[in-house]
């Protein structure tokens, strides 16, 4: 009877010896799992809304929307597929076997390292918006921001792969038991390359905006007497240049909140092993941040308000709503 009831906790009973134990988490973590996948669906939904609008309405074809539009197609896949997945593999058994275990997390490495990518490209938006303006249009246009888009998703896919490699190499050599998905990946290299230097850029290129944006903003308080209508119209393109700065700072500053405490982990020189219970917690902060960053554009851009508006309405079903005026 006891050997019975000892098989039936195994996740593979015909293999006593190595099998792992089923998760059995008590009840008061039943809340906390549905909670999580309530904010999934909420993460998906809201950044589905994020992706529609700027996609459908051609006035928010601007080059830092298409940066937004990348972030939120890969903050829509962590709500959609990677979240999910995340809060199945703390209270269930993984039965696909050793490789498919690798080839899952080929996925939240990708989304991870494009949100970086996205970010350190928002970051050198700004910069040039706020600190170059008169070349801003030449320098940044949309074919160009398009390419680095590309680019930064085929940098993260080969990322993955490089830095997957020995896992895939001899899958399942970090599990300790059957029925268990971990995966190792090198702290120092993942440390440096997916947080030191891109953040290092982001602080660095983002303390020069805040600089600029100040003189400039006390230039536009102390001259604004009407001079010309060029002049005036100047003025409001600053304007609306340095709150668009402001906001995305906003989104990066919560970005670093979220991202900071598992990469802050490695600077003990141990490396990170994806998967583990210890880590769930630091892995669900990133991830919470994708549902953070359509909230904080609710918040500061009107037009999301708007967008939002017509597409629950659906009213960009109607012919010729793409060039709905929003802004």
């Amino acid at each position: 009877m006891m050997d019975t009831l000892e098989e039936a906790e195994l996740c593979f009973p015909q293999l006593l010896n190595s099998s792992c134990r089923k998760p059995e988490p008590p009840h008061s973590a039943i809340f906390i799992y549905i909670l999580l996948f309530v904010i999934s669906m909420f993460t998906a939904a809201l950044n589905l809304l994020v992706v529609i609008s700027i996609s459908h309405f051609r006035q928010l074809h601007t080059p830092t929307n298409l940066l937004l539009l990348s972030l939120a197609v890969s903050d829509f896949l962590v709500g959609l597929l990677v979240m999910p997945v995340e809060i199945l593999l703390t209270e269930t058994c993984w039965i696909l076997g050793d490789i498919m275990c690798a080839l899952y997390y080929f996925l939240p490495i990708i989304i991870t390292s494009a949100s970086v990518g996205n970010m350190v490209l928002i970051s050198v938006d700004r910069y040039v918006a706020i600190c170059d303006p008169l070349h801003y249009p030449t320098k940044v246009t949309k074919k160009i921001v398009i390419r680095c888009i590309c680019l930064c998703w085929i940098c993260s896919v080969f990322y993955s792969i490089i830095l997957l490699y020995d896992n895939l190499k001899q899958p399942g050599r970090y599990n300790s038991c059957y029925g268990e998905c971990v995966v190792n990946i090198t702290g120092a290299v993942h440390l440096v390359l997916t947080f030191i230097i891109p953040i290092s850029v982001i602080i660095v290129l983002y303390m020069r905006v805040f600089v600029v944006a100040v003189s400039q903003a006390r230039a536009m308080r102390s001259g604004i007497a009407a001079v010309s209508l060029q002049h005036s119209v100047k003025i409001t393109v600053m304007k609306c240049e340095i709150k668009a700065a402001r906001t995305l700072g906003v989104v990066i500053v919560v970005f670093l909140m979220c991202f900071s405490p598992y990469y802050c982990v490695s600077l003990t020189g141990q490396d990170i092993l994806v998967g583990s219970t210890t880590e769930a917690f630091m892995i669900f902060l990133m991830y919470f941040n994708s549902c953070l960053n359509p909230v904080i554009y609710a918040f500061f851009y009107p037009w999301f308000k708007k967008a939002i508006k017509l597409i629950v309405t659906l009213q960009i079903l109607q012919p010729d709503s793409c060039e709905a005026n929003i802004l």
